[in-house]
């Protein structure tokens, strides 16, 4: 078992996650890696999953999480989160041996960073739909609510989300309920050096001459 408090297993976590998160939306949008086939589904196409409660229904969309858009500054919000992951990445790395669980939640929100840029970065050229950074995301679980308005738009459901979602959603709730343990930036980035410890010598005192 790894160890829990070296950076390598917080890095494995997030790895397990973008692995999940792929793999899913590989399963739901189909299509041909390594010579295995997948036929995917039709966008809009439904199926319930725990009888009308969860539902798995796929989109895509260009924007943030839980479908939230951007529209023409889709590049910008591409090369933010190219950013923003690199630095999630430096920062955990930067915690060792602080607080177990600042460094999970970190962990999920790096996971649901990377799983959704890759579908940004490289979906749309591998399925042959659009330039580098241009790719959409996809979305495909969908949860029912009662039915509600907020500022003129009713809502049957919950946004339709992803793994990569729920990973970020379930990281920044860790690192709310476990705020007063998150180390300041200057704690983490600002290497302490340790004081050189001069060697002790020891004299010798002369021995006195015969003459003294």
């Amino acid at each position: 078992m790894r160890n829990p408090h070296k950076s390598t297993f917080f890095f494995s976590v997030a790895a397990i996650f973008i692995f999940l998160d792929q793999l899913t939306k590989f399963l739901v949008k189909g299509g041909n890696l390594f010579g295995f086939n997948v036929e995917g589904m039709k966008i809009g196409q439904s199926f319930e999953l725990i009888g009308s409660f969860v539902q798995i229904t796929y989109i895509e969309n260009e924007g943030m999480a839980f479908g939230i858009s951007f529209g023409a500054a889709k590049i910008l919000l591409s090369l933010f989160s190219v950013v923003a992951s690199i630095f999630l990445a430096v920062y955990l790395s930067r915690l060792q041996g602080k607080h177990f669980f600042v460094r999970v939640g970190l962990s999920f929100i790096l996971a649901g960073a990377v799983g959704n840029l890759i579908d940004r970065i490289f979906y749309g050229v591998f399925y042959g739909e659009s330039p580098l950074f241009y790719g959409r995301v996809v979305d495909f679980v969908q949860v029912d609510i009662p039915d509600i308005s907020i500022m003129g738009v009713h809502y049957t459901h919950w946004p339709i989300f992803n793994i990569a979602d729920m990973c970020v959603t379930v990281g920044v709730i860790i690192l709310l309920i476990f705020h007063n343990h998150i180390p300041l930036l200057n704690d983490a980035f600002n290497r302490k050096v340790k004081p050189v410890q001069n060697e002790k010598t020891t004299e010798f005192a002369a021995p006195l001459s015969d003459e003294q």
